[in-house]
């Protein structure tokens, strides 16, 4: 499992997101304070606070498609 920080703060990144990640055939889940929720829903992802960086879990044990994945993700990784 991989877990890195990401800001997807406008709608427009919420559905790019999305659309990204459900590419991959592996669980992501989107982790805010005690909530923990499905990333490839997108009403899930607007019952968070999307105005600062949220916690992204990426269920995947082989290493080059982690790092695909993380590749794929750059523009929302919060720096």
């Amino acid at each position: 499992m991989k877990t890195t920080q990401i800001l997807i703060d406008s709608i427009d990144k919420v559905k790019a997101f999305v659309n990204e990640i459900s590419k991959f055939n592996c669980d992501f889940d989107l982790i805010s304070g005690r909530y923990v929720i499905d990333a490839k829903s997108i009403m899930g992802i607007f019952s968070l606070d999307i105005s600062k960086p949220i916690e992204l879990d990426i269920h995947v044990t082989d290493e080059a498609e982690a790092a695909e994945i993380l590749k794929a993700l750059q523009p929302y990784i919060a720096s």
